[in-house]
């Protein structure tokens, strides 16, 4: 008997009928507040295969932020500096593990984080719902969540917050199918776990790799493996930095994340954590004027509408200041969803602080890419696996 939920609508609101269902046994789903949308499910189990993995890879809490089935970012429970505190808005709260993954998560890209939906390795707790609520999202998914916690998410959105519940037990058929156009394609499903023993294989004059690094290079890998393709991550501290992600030239992808992880790091400068925003200024105004801010220009009518956030008008970041914090980023990792098929991406990514590249390897190119590692001192495992996700 097939068991069927309905959802709001399909990708777009003219899409109904839509549904989630399984012909053989039970969902391992359940709706536990508000009617989510063939889009926010398409998110939801994404998202949750990624942290249950990176779960079972670093046995570390984890958090993803989705959207529009892409992470906009990704972590694992590793406790935040002061800064990376000041700099995600939770300097005042107390943080759990598990709060401390999706404080990382939706901190790694804040302004496309915004209306994301969440997804927890663990039980969410107090902490983590209580980060949560205060943010714009559209909806969680965790295996379990403690009643106080709960409560708390239940409020949210006026009562209309998404709240599923997922079997942490549960195991996909080992075959999986997709409709198209009234054709169905066929599959063995990836489950292809990236474990420390696949980074063995080191390419480059450096050799060396601390275990702190192979950590951010799991959790590079794992973001890749449920990251739109083509795609490009960089990772430092346990987290995702910068996600490039759909991209049909990987320089492109190398770009987009390398940007993203410049921002990141310029959201720490200390000019940035001492903005003079007006008194009760919301957290996504915040986000936004922190984003223009960084912007090197701005027209007079968005300059007229920006200065607004402000009790006094900053004076801005210099090209050359900027130049100046960001050579002080290092020991990034540079992961990669294919090979890199020039030595492009390499020049890059150095000027964003990688220090080491995780990608599959497997070009024509190989000897120039890794020559390029070199020259810059850095350290490449070609683990052989390639991660498309479409």
């Amino acid at each position: 008997m097939k068991s069927e939920i309905e959802l709001r609508y399909g990708m777009n609101p003219h899409q109904k009928p839509a549904s989630i269902y399984v012909n053989q046994g039970a969902l391992p789903i359940q709706m536990l507040n508000g009617t989510p949308g063939y889009i926010n499910l398409l998110d939801a189990l994404n998202a949750w295969q990624l942290v249950r993995e990176l779960k079972q890879a670093l046995n570390l809490p984890a958090a993803a932020s989705f959207k529009h089935v892409s992470p906009a970012g990704a972590a694992v429970g590793v406790p935040l500096t002061d800064s990376l505190q000041q700099a995600y808005f939770v300097q005042s709260d107390t943080l759990s593990p598990l709060a401390s993954a999706y404080a990382r998560a939706r901190g790694a890209d804040r302004i496309s984080s915004f209306g994301d939906w969440a997804a927890l390795s663990d039980v969410v707790d107090v902490p983590t719902a209580q980060l949560l609520k205060r943010e714009v999202s559209d909806g969680v998914i965790a295996p379990g969540y403690e009643p106080e916690a709960l409560d708390i998410l239940q409020d949210k959105k006026q009562g209309g917050y998404r709240i599923i519940q997922i079997d942490p037990d549960y195991e996909p058929p080992e075959m999986e199918e997709r409709e198209v156009f009234g054709l169905t394609l066929a599959q063995k499903r990836d489950d292809t776990l990236p474990t420390h023993t696949d980074l063995a294989n080191v390419v480059t004059a450096v050799q060396s790799i601390p275990d702190s690094v192979k950590r951010d290079m799991i959790v590079a890998l794992l973001t890749l493996k449920y990251t739109q393709s083509n795609s490009v991550c960089y990772a430092l501290d346990g987290q995702v930095i910068g996600v490039g992600a759909g991209q049909q030239s990987r320089i492109h992808c190398t770009r987009l994340a390398g940007d993203k992880a410049d921002t990141w790091f310029l959201r720490q400068h200390p000019r940035v954590l001492q903005l003079p925003f007006r008194d009760k200024i919301g957290r996504t105004e915040r986000d936004n004027a922190i984003d223009q801010f960084l912007l090197d220009h701005l027209t007079p009518a968005e300059e007229a509408v920006w200065v607004q956030s402000f009790s006094e008008r900053p004076e801005r970041l210099t090209a050359v200041e900027k130049r100046a914090w960001l050579d002080q980023l290092t020991g990034v990792t540079l992961g990669s969803d294919a090979f890199f098929p020039f030595r492009d991406s390499i020049d890059r990514a150095h000027q964003s602080g990688v220090c080491y590249v995780v990608q599959p390897g497997g070009s024509i190119r190989d000897d120039v890419v890794i020559e390029a590692c070199d020259e810059y001192g850095m350290a490449m495992v070609s683990t052989g696996v390639r991660l498309f996700h479409h």
